[in-house]
């Protein structure tokens, strides 16, 4: 099963660096700018590394799955519906970069009228719960807190890239205060 398993998330996440690499070329035809490359290393690094670490704990320690893996399938299953929500709703407009295109309108549909950033919420997810499907916890903890380090100086990037080149924060502070009034 983890070999099965670890095949489909690679070859998921070969795919989305293909969409990726054609949305990197449209964004700067349209005179995208990218921001953050010397911390896009690292997060390369992380991603790789972590499926290195979880092949690694799973075969080395020949951990099995875990009982309650119908649960941990589930919301695998979960953070996939949300992973394609969220690129799908960016279209265009995602990437594993920060690529900027100036004055672009910013999106505000599927899951991105209730969070920020869902993806990378979707992420922190997949770097619990599939090791959490195979018993591997020193991948989790390892890459959960390499995943927060990194969140940590790659979501102020983005923000500060989009707040400078975009409408940015007066679509997400308008929505902030509107959600204030409601409650």
């Amino acid at each position: 099963m983890f070999s099965l398993f670890l095949s489909f998330v690679i070859f998921q996440r070969v795919c989305e660096l293909a969409i990726a690499k054609r949305n990197e070329r449209w964004m700067k035809k349209q005179g995208g700018l990218e921001f953050g490359k010397t911390h896009y290393v690292f997060i390369v690094a992380i991603h790789t590394l972590f499926f290195i670490s979880l092949c690694l704990e799973v075969l080395v320690q020949k951990k099995e799955v875990s009982p309650y893996w119908p649960v941990f399938i589930s919301l695998f299953l979960v953070t996939q519906i949300g992973r394609v929500w969220a690129l799908s709703s960016l279209g265009k407009y995602w990437n594993t970069k920060i690529i900027v295109v100036p004055q672009a309108t910013v999106i505000r549909k599927g899951p991105y009228k209730y969070l920020k950033h869902p993806n990378y919420l979707i992420v922190t997810l997949e770097f619990l719960v599939i090791p959490l499907l195979f018993q591997a916890y020193g991948t989790l903890i390892a890459f959960s807190l390499l995943n927060a380090l990194i969140l940590m100086i790659r979501i102020p990037a983005e923000e500060r890239a989009l707040c400078k080149h975009t409408k940015y924060s007066d679509a997400f502070h308008k929505t902030s205060r509107n959600i204030r009034y409601r409650l």
